[in-house]
């Protein structure tokens, strides 16, 4: 399963200093995520898709697609 922050967040234009902002979530922890390099916790995941607008399950790209 792959994480699709990045493409989301560039899609609408944010900066990983904006989304940092709009989380409370570090701008290094946010690279590692969207990096696949760290596995967030639940609570930074939830505050992720209410900051980019959609649903968590956005979020995630099926390895079948």
């Amino acid at each position: 399963m792959k994480v699709l922050i990045n493409k989301m967040r560039k899609e609408k234009g944010i900066t990983l200093r904006q989304l940092e902002q709009m989380t409370g979530i570090s701008k290094a922890t946010l690279n590692f995520i969207e990096n696949e390099r760290f596995s967030p916790k639940l609570a930074q995941l939830e505050k992720i898709p209410i900051a980019l607008g959609v649903k968590i399950t956005d979020l995630f790209e099926s390895e079948n697609k």
